[in-house]
This record gives C-alpha cells, structure tokens and sequence, in this order.
C-alpha cells in the first residue's frame, strides 16, 4: 500500500489519519455527516466554531459600548494590525498539526526584521533587504527542523533555544538599535490596498492563509503533515519520511516568520531589536482558539485566522473602552483557557 493511500483520510481540515478498518472508516464518515446537522445546544457545535463565535460576540459587545467601534478607520486599523499575526499563525499550525510547537516564532521575525534593518542601512536595494529577512528566517526553521527530526531532541527545548539564540544574534547585529525606513514603498502597502479598509499587508496575508489551506488539504505533502501529527508510527510505516515532514515543517514557519518581519516593518518604518513575546504568545492562542488540535494530526487554517482575528479584535476593544493595559494579557489567558476547555467536546 502505498503512503498516499493509507494516509488519504486526512485531507480534511478536520480529520486525522486513519489507522482503524474500513468499518472505522465508515463510522467516522457518518459521524463527519452528522455534524452538519448537529442540535444547538451540542457543546462539540460551540466547541467547533467557537473562534468565531467569539468574535461575532466581541463586535456586538464592543460595538454596543463603543458605537464608534466599526468606524472605517477601526476596522482598516485592526485588519492591519492583525496581517503578521494571521501570519504567524499560519506558521505555527504547520508545526502544531505535527504534535510539535515553535517558541522562537517571534525571536525569529525579530531577527528578519533586524537583517532587513542592517541590510538596508548597508545600502542594499529594499529588494535584497526583504530577501535577507525572509531567508533569515528560512534558515531559523530549518535549524529547527533539524534538532527535532534528526538530533531526536524535544521541539520544546530546540526552539526555546531558538528563542534565545535569534534574540541574541539579533541584538548583536543591530547593537540594540533600531534602524529607520522611510521607503515609500512601505508606506504604500501598508496603507494602501486594492479595496477600501483592505490594506496590501492584509491581502498579502489572505494569499499565504488561501495557500496554506490548499498545502495542507489538497497536497500530498498536507497529508503526510496530518498523518505525521496524527499516528508518526503509521505514518513511517507506511512510507511516509516523517523526519522530512517534521523539517519542511519548521522551515516553512521560519520562512513565514520573514514574511511576518517584513509586514511589522512596513506598519512601523523601523527595526525594533528587541522580541516581542505578544506575538509567540498570541499566535499560540490563535492556534488553540481555530480548534488546532495541540496533540497533532488536526488542523484548520480558517479557524486560526478567525483565532488572530478575534485577539486583535479584543485587545482593540479593550484599548478603544480605555481599559488598563493591565489587563489584556489576563483578558487573552482567559479567552484561551475557555477555547482550550472548548476542545475537550471536539468531535
């Protein structure tokens, strides 16, 4: 049998490899029927959906406290503000669908967005400087990669020291200061965009977002990531190269990463050195809100995004209503722990 067709039941966003019999398959098949008819009151329905049926009800409350809360100029901020991290979380639902997770995610866009900084500053097209960003992180992943597939060393403590390591080397190579880019460039697609409150960054995020899903559905290689997270001893028995997947994996959230730097710095026109943990933080509840299954093998891409969406959503909200800075980080641990209490009824 070949790894393709034994590893064919996963090319659903919800599915996870099948390793039973055929009747297994069936039952699974009925069950996957039955949701769409499932009664309101199923919490598994709540649990499916609840991304975004949170933030449904965060633009009704913060709508009804703040009317000035959908103003074109809002909802334009908030979109924009929320285009890296659609993109970080894109990212870290490859390495999550494969039972894995990456803590350097953040470090590692810091350390494009200094490369692209000290290249431009060099006096290198913005052409290249974008370029050294993206391959930055490239290389980032794949270090990654390698220390958990073939070094057998646990994802967790690879990437913490990918954490420290891209922190580091990014304050090295920018001696802790940031570099200003006026670029018109920048400022054009970042505030500017094909349609009205949709920026060029935000379009660029739903193109890597559209791409993802069908990698990840419509692709052999989306299949063995999901036979990979799901089963790794079926998957390698099968034929499937998990080590290969587990690379490709994090090479592919580094390379996101750049792209990610890159958005950051067409929003700000500067290189801020330092890492922002926000983001590995948020695009981790991202994960966890879109119902990405943290044992692997399940994995959506459109609910991460609404996942994104709904933190940028909450903390605009709770910035717009004047709340204490405070208190963010305790409204967003609690969002979290509610969706990671959801999952438990996932069917």
């Amino acid at each position: 049998m070949s790894a393709d067709a034994s590893a064919r039941s996963t090319t659903g966003e919800d599915a996870a490899p099948a390793t039973g019999t055929a009747k297994d398959a069936g039952t699974a098949k009925d069950a996957g029927a039955a949701r769409g008819r499932r009664p309101l009151f199923d919490v598994a329905l709540w649990a499916d959906w609840a991304a975004l049926i949170g933030l449904v009800v965060l633009v009704v409350v913060f709508t009804a406290l703040d009317p000035g809360f959908l103003s074109g100029g809002n909802v334009e901020g908030m979109l924009a503000a929320s285009a890296a991290l659609l993109v970080l979380a894109v990212a870290q639902t490859f390495v999550v669908a494969t039972a894995g997770i990456d803590l350097s995610i953040a470090s590692v866009m810091t350390l494009g967005i200094v490369v692209l900084g000290q290249l431009h500053q060099a006096g290198q097209p913005l052409a290249v400087a974008m370029g050294g960003a993206v391959v930055a992180g490239l290389l980032a992943g794949v270090v990654n990669g390698l220390l958990v597939a073939k070094a057998k060393i646990t994802d967790f403590v690879v990437t913490l020291g990918m954490l420290s390591a891209a922190s580091g080397l990014a304050l090295i190579l920018s001696d802790g200061q940031p570099v200003t880019i006026t670029e018109k460039f920048f400022f054009t697609v970042s505030l500017d965009g094909p349609v009205p409150l949709v920026s060029w960054i935000v379009v660029v995020a739903i193109v890597i977002a559209a791409i993802a899903h069908v990698v990840l559905f419509h692709t052999r290689f989306g299949t063995h990531v999901l036979a990979t997270g799901g089963n790794p001893e079926a998957a390698s028995a099968t034929g499937i190269s998990t080590a290969r997947v587990k690379i490709a994996v994090y090479a592919i959230a580094g390379l996101l990463a750049g792209v990610a730097a890159i958005i950051v710095v067409t929003r700000l026109g500067s290189t801020p050195p330092a890492a922002n943990t926000t983001y590995l933080l948020n695009s981790v509840a991202a994960v966890v809100l879109g119902g990405v299954s943290l044992f692997g093998g399940r994995a959506s891409i459109l609910g991460p995004i609404f996942g994104a969406l709904l933190l940028t959503v909450l903390l605009n909200g709770l910035t717009t209503l004047g709340v204490s800075q405070y208190y963010q980080p305790l409204s967003v641990g609690v969002v979290v722990v509610a969706a990671a209490f959801l999952m438990r009824f996932q069917k």
